[in-house]
């Protein structure tokens, strides 16, 4: 068979492409691996910027419409700081995005299904249970693969590498990737009963060795993640781990956090390390790479959604506006990744410093840094790239200047 395009990864990004590519009037194949979505700890919460990106797509009420869940304030706790007087400098979380009342959280499993099933409720050919054979680029694309025991092949002009971190179509294209060092562990966890939380606020905080990040989704149910040393690495291992890593968010700093280490883990617990990385260039002759097949933004500030729906906008864009026939130029995605995807490095290592480092001078490096921000907004902008758009802030705030000052090297 031969399509418009062969889409690898039926994932989020994948899925979203298919299902815009589709609506466009293009013959897509969109080729899952998995034939159950499991939890294991991805992205579920799209910052303002990205849920601004789902609108320009045409998913945001579909997204809603499957329990998509708005959080509309951020509250930051810290062992530096009386805890009243965080919660009284809560910020508001519609003011980064037009028509955009706050982040939206949605399960990550729910999330794929949903994607899923509406690329092909809108004329995609989508497969699950796919094993892929075999990946040929260059002057003549195709796909082979194996589903229900048959082996077959599909040729597009284009596939798309769409299936996460071991992309075959990234080796395919012989496409290096390139990964910074780890900073710190994290792990993530789903918890139900958490009672007593205003489920439209989000919080973040450190304490000890601990630093923590928590996004209600509704009806006393969370996604809660943890970060600690690398140094440290069997923590949380073992049964007992999702028991032994809630009763780490009790802390002095967030008293709110009793009802999350009060709650009942509701999905397995996975730790990882947490760093940027970046591909060559998201694309070759007969490919393109959208997600983190084309490199992840360190996780530390939650941006690996609004990242791909990004991603998915700019080359459906380039896609629809191709004449048939002739070969997309992929240039302008590539440029608009690449700094893109410098800026939020830059700001996710200021994060990861503040957060995620532990001990006497990180506290005070802490502390320092929330008395300077509180009488230099400038300070803190980076949060602002976080939740606006790394092209929302001034770009002297990626200068090795601005990152000194904010960390206090």
């Amino acid at each position: 068979m031969t399509y418009d395009l062969i889409i690898v990864g039926g994932g989020i990004g994948g899925s979203a492409l298919a299902a815009t590519m589709a609506r466009a009037g293009r013959s897509v194949l969109l080729l899952e691996k998995t034939t159950v979505y499991e939890d294991k700890v991805r992205g579920e919460w799209i910052a303002p910027w990205g849920v601004t990106e789902t609108k320009r797509l045409g998913l945001y009420d579909t997204l809603v419409a499957a329990g998509g869940h708005h959080l509309t304030s951020h509250v930051t706790y810290d062992e530096t700081r009386d805890p009243a007087a965080a919660e009284a400098a809560a910020m508001p979380l519609g003011m980064f995005a037009p028509d955009v009342p706050g982040p939206l959280c949605l399960r990550h499993p729910v999330h794929c299904q949903t994607l899923f099933d509406t690329a092909a409720a809108s004329g995609a050919t989508a497969h699950r249970g796919v094993t892929i054979t075999s990946i040929t680029l260059g002057a003549s694309p195709a796909v082979s693969y194996l589903l229900d025991g048959a082996e077959h092949t599909a040729r597009a002009p284009l596939i798309v590498g769409a299936e996460g971190r071991q992309s075959g179509v990234r080796r395919a294209a012989g496409l290096t990737l390139h990964q910074d060092k780890p900073h710190h562990w994290f792990a993530g966890l789903l918890v139900d009963g958490v009672a007593g939380w205003d489920d439209t606020r989000q919080a973040i905080g450190t304490e000890d060795d601990f630093g923590f990040l928590a996004f209600p989704q509704g009806q006393e149910r969370m996604r809660v993640y943890g970060g600690w040393s690398l140094a440290d690495t069997k923590r949380f291992a073992g049964k007992d781990g999702p028991t032994r890593f809630l009763e780490a968010f009790r802390m002095k700093s967030a008293p709110h956090n009793e009802a999350i280490a009060g709650g009942t883990p509701a999905s397995p617990l996975f730790a990882y390390y947490n760093n940027s990385s970046a591909a060559q260039r998201p694309y070759a002759p007969g490919a393109v790479l959208v997600g983190d097949a084309a490199g992840w933004n360190d996780p530390i500030l939650g941006l690996g959604l609004s990242i791909t729906y990004r991603d998915v906008r700019l080359v459906s864009d380039i896609l629809k506006e191709t004449a048939p026939g002739n070969a997309p130029d992929f240039r302008p995605y590539a440029e608009e990744r690449a700094e893109r995807m410098r800026r939020l490095r830059i700001a996710a290592e200021m994060q990861a410093t503040l957060d995620m480092e532990f001990g006497e001078a990180a506290r005070a490096r802490r502390h320092r840094y929330y008395e300077a921000s509180a009488a230099d907004p400038m300070l803190g902008l980076h949060g602002v790239a976080t939740l606006a758009g790394p092209e929302a802030v001034p770009a002297e705030i990626f200068e090795p200047a601005h990152v000194a000052r904010v960390v206090g090297a």
